[in-house]
C-alpha cells in the first residue's frame, strides 16, 4: 500500500492548538490536539510557552515523518495575531511572547501621540484602532523605550506564524496576513510601512516579506517537503470562502472574537467605523478585508456560568438548548417597547447589565443573552456590509452550532440569506488551500463546506 501525500498544518489558537494531516481531497486523515504549560512573563502576566510550542512541532513531525502510511509534502501553520516572538541572531527567544491582552502604559501612548500627532488620522491610515497590547507594532515599540538593551538584541519580531514557520524552515520572513492585522504598522493608502515605523527604525526589525502562497525547503536533512510562511489565523479562515464562493458574501468567523469579515468592501475605514472596533484584515492575495468584531464569544463563556449558577443548572445545558421561536417573538416585543432594538456597540451586550431574577427560567434569560449578542451582531456586522450587492451571510465557528444564535441572526437579517457553514477545521485548511499548488496534484475540490440555511420566518422589520 502506498503512503498518502499529505499536508501537515499546526493550526495554534490562543486556546486550542492542534495538528492536522490532510489529504489531497483535503480530507482529515490526522489530527491531535495539543497541550502547553502556560507561563508568566516578568509581570506576572500569562503568556505563551514558546518551548513547550517548539518541541511539539519538532517532536510531531518526527513521529509522523516515522509512520510509513503518510508521505508529507509540505507543512504550513496558521496562528492568532498581535504576537512576537523577539529572536536574536541565533534564532533564540530574547523574551516571552507577551500576551496582546497585557496592560499597556498609558504615559507610553501619550508619549507616542505626543510624537506622532492625531491617533485618529494614524489608526485610519494604519487600519487599527487603538488597542494597546493588541497592536503588535505598539508591542515592539514599547520594548525599544522601555528596554533599549533588549531592543538591540532583536535581531527580528517575527509574528507567531512566521516564527513557526521558521523553527522548520530556518529562514526569516514576515507575511501581509499578519502585519495586515490590527498591528498599527502598515499603511494601507500607501501600501508599506507607516511612516511612525519608520522613523523609529522598528522596519529594520521586521524580516523581509513575501507572498503567503512563498514555500521553503525544511531545514532538516532526509526531508524534502515544502515549508509554508504561516498565516493569521483570520486571513486563512477566510481562503476556502474565497476558493469556493465568487458572489459577494460576508463571513463572520465565531470564537473568543466574533469576527465579520467582508472580502468585496474595501473603501477606506471611516472614523465612526473605527471608534466601534471596525479594522481591516489583509487576505492572502494582498488586498485589504473589511472587518468588525465584538468579543462575543468570550463574553459567552462568562455569561453561561453566571445563568447557570444562578438558576442552578449545569453549563452543558445552553450547549443543546433548543431554539423557542415564540419566546423570541415575546422578548423582542418587549425589547422594542423598551427601545432596546439597536444598542449601542460596547465591550460586553446589555446582557451584562441584565438583573437574572426578572427571568422565569434559565430557558428565558439564556434566550435573552442571545437576542442580546445577535444584536450586537446585528450593529457590528452591519457596519461594514456597506454593499447592496452582499446576498449571503456564513457563519462559522462555535456560534454556527447554536441553533438560537442562527435562527435570531436569520430574524435580524431578513435581507439576507444567513448559512450556518460546517467545514472541519476552515483555519486550518485554509493555511494547506494558500500553498496548494505546491504540494496538491489534484484540484481544489468545490464541496468542502456544507452549509445550512436559516430561514427568517417573519416578513416584520426588526
Amino acid at each position: 500500500m502506498s503512503a498518502v501525500p499529505v499536508i501537515v498544518v499546526f493550526d495554534v489558537g490562543k486556546t486550542n492548538k492542534k495538528i492536522f494531516l490532510f489529504d489531497e481531497d483535503y480530507k482529515i486523515v490526522f489530527e491531535r490536539s495539543a497541550r502547553f504549560i502556560e507561563m508568566y512573563d516578568e509581570d506576572g502576566d500569562p503568556c505563551e510557552n514558546l518551548e513547550s510550542l517548539r518541541l511539539s512541532i519538532f517532536d510531531s513531525l518526527r513521529e509522523i515523518s516515522r509512520r510509513k502510511e503518510f508521505e508529507i509534502k509540505a507543512v504550513n501553520f496558521s496562528g492568532y495575531g498581535a504576537s512576537f516572538v523577539y529572536i536574536d541572531e541565533y534564532g533564540k527567544p530574547l523574551a516571552p511572547l507577551y500576551n496582546y491582552l497585557k496592560a499597556y502604559p498609558q504615559e507610553l501612548i501619550k508619549s507616542f501621540y505626543a510624537c506622532y500627532g492625531n491617533p485618529e488620522t494614524i489608526s485610519a491610515s494604519t487600519a487599527s484602532p487603538m488597542l494597546g497590547s493588541l497592536n503588535s507594532g505598539m508591542q515592539l515599540y514599547r520594548i525599544k523605550k522601555e528596554k533599549p538593551a533588549l531592543y538591540q538584541q532583536i535581531k527580528y519580531a517575527l509574528h507567531l506564524p512566521q516564527y513557526l514557520s521558521y523553527l522548520v524552515s530556518g529562514v526569516e520572513y514576515s507575511d501581509l496576513t499578519s502585519i495586515g492585522c490590527h498591528t498599527g504598522l502598515w499603511d494601507f493608502k500607501e501600501n508599506t510601512y507607516h511612516e511612525w515605523v519608520k522613523k523609529e527604525g522598528l522596519d529594520q526589525k521586521l524580516a523581509p516579506i513575501v507572498d503567503a502562497d512563498h514555500v521553503f525547503p525544511s531545514e532538516f536533512p532526509g526531508n524534502q517537503y515544502k515549508v509554508g510562511i504561516g498565516l493569521h489565523d483570520s486571513s486563512a479562515a477566510l481562503i476556502p470562502y474565497l476558493t469556493n464562493f465568487h458572489e459577494p458574501f460576508i463571513l463572520i468567523s465565531t470564537g473568543t472574537w466574533c469576527i465579520t469579515m467582508n472580502p468585496f468592501n474595501n473603501s477606506p475605514l471611516t472614523l465612526a467605523e473605527l471608534k466601534n472596533d471596525c479594522l481591516s484584515y489583509m487576505q492572502y492575495k494582498g488586498k485589504p478585508v473589511k472587518a468588525s468584531r465584538i468579543f462575543a464569544g468570550y463574553e459567552h463563556e462568562q455569561q453561561i456560568k453566571r445563568i447557570a449558577t444562578h438558576f442552578k443548572q449545569n453549563i452543558g445545558r445552553y450547549r443543546h438548548m433548543k431554539y423557542d421561536a415564540k419566546l423570541t417573538a415575546e422578548l423582542l416585543e418587549r425589547m422594542k417597547q423598551n427601545n432596546e432594538l439597536n444598542p449601542p456597540l460596547h465591550k460586553e451586550s446589555a446582557f451584562a447589565a441584565r438583573d437574572l431574577s426578572a427571568f422565569l427560567s434559565d430557558k428565558e434569560a439564556y434566550h435573552q443573552f442571545i437576542l442580546d449578542i445577535a444584536l450586537q451582531q446585528r450593529t457590528s456586522s452591519g457596519m461594514v456590509i456597506a454593499d447592496e450587492q452582499v446576498k449571503r451571510i456564513f457563519v462559522d465557528g462555535g456560534f454556527s452550532k447554536n441553533t438560537i444564535y442562527m435562527n435570531m441572526l436569520a430574524l435580524l437579517f431578513p435581507e439576507l440569506e444567513v448559512f450556518a457553514a460546517s467545514m472541519a477545521q476552515a483555519t486550518a485548511i485554509g493555511a494547506a488551500l494558500a500553498i496548494h499548488q505546491c504540494w496538491n496534484r489534484k484540484p481544489v475540490p468545490n464541496d468542502m463546506i456544507e452549509l445550512k440555511y436559516y430561514a427568517t420566518h417573519t416578513n416584520k422589520e426588526i
